[in-house]
């Protein structure tokens, strides 16, 4: 009999609560509705601002994998907020703190199990927005020069002159110096080379001077430099040094292969001697001497 008394008050006090939980539920009916329409609401707010950003605040990122996660990490984020929102909305203030709780944790485990990557992936964003470096530049960066072929989240790919590619990875390019080539449009062009003792110097460099000013284009402040550097074993050294249009290696190759031509054609013309590297030996100050074995 007990028993069976027992067994009423369970499933009366079952219905009492499903009945306290459809009243709640019924009671909760509108503010379940404007949750639901906040959700929808910012949904379509995260697709337009995502569009908005990816053609307006990231148009002077490079690289297009880059422009698609940094959009979408927005979008994610504008309907992480209108989650939140939605259940203040439904006034579930316990489980957003629960759930703000439970993504602080696993953002801390995440994070210390992913330092390296992240660290990359935070690197390659600040790359993103660097306008020092572009795909397409030619750069030396660690000890490794080319062509900047793609910045990602993860690395940079430099495609070198003989068609190898270099992966760098973000955090290591961007915590030490490189070199971009390409970021002025204008480079100075350097030729070394020697005239004999019995040279006029004068007369040498205006040479130069007029072969090089009359053969490549000079700006302003671009004026053509000449200077002696040296006396050699067998020359007078100089340097001439004069700018060209070169934002790559191959034209400033180019400049110096034609200057050299030039200037051996005009030496040549003019009988100034580009002297050979000689070595004299000078038997009698050292009183060397030579024997011959005589057969008696």
């Amino acid at each position: 009999m007990s028993d069976k008394f027992s067994l009423n008050n369970s499933i009366s006090n079952l219905w009492d609560k499903l009945d306290g939980w459809l009243d709640a539920i019924i009671l909760k009916l509108p503010n379940f509705a404007v949750a639901i329409l906040v959700m929808v609401l910012f949904y379509f707010i995260a697709k337009g601002i995502k569009s908005l950003s990816y053609k307006v605040l990231f148009r002077k990122v490079n690289d297009e994998s880059v422009k698609q996660m940094l959009s979408k990490i927005i979008k994610a984020i504008v309907i992480l907020i209108g989650f939140f929102i939605a259940l203040g909305v439904m006034q579930l203030d316990k489980v957003l703190t629960s759930v703000l709780a439970g993504a602080g944790v696993v953002g801390l485990a995440i994070g210390l199990a992913l330092q390296g990557t992240l660290s990359n992936t935070f690197s390659g964003l600040m790359l993103s927005f660097l306008p020092k470096v572009r795909i397409g530049d030619f750069i030396d960066a660690q000890g490794k020069s080319g062509y900047v072929d793609e910045i990602n989240l993860r690395n940079v790919t430099i495609r070198q002159t003989d068609n190898e590619y270099v992966i760098i990875p973000n955090s290591i390019f961007i915590e030490n110096p490189f070199t971009n080539y390409s970021w002025s449009k204008r480079s100075r062009v350097e030729v070394s080379c020697g005239v004999g003792y019995e040279s006029d110097l004068q007369k040498v460099e205006d040479l130069v001077v007029k072969i090089i000013s009359d053969t490549f284009e000079h700006q302003k402040n671009e004026e053509v430099e000449f200077f002696y550097t040296e006396f050699g074993d067998s020359s007078i050294n100089f340097v001439t040094r004069f700018w060209v249009e070169s934002t790559k290696p191959k034209p400033k190759l180019a400049a110096q292969h034609k200057a050299i031509k030039l200037i051996k054609k005009n030496f040549d013309e003019a009988g100034i001697n580009i002297p050979f590297p000689i070595r004299t030996l000078d038997f009698g100050k050292n009183k060397l001497q030579m024997a011959s074995n005589k057969e008696e």
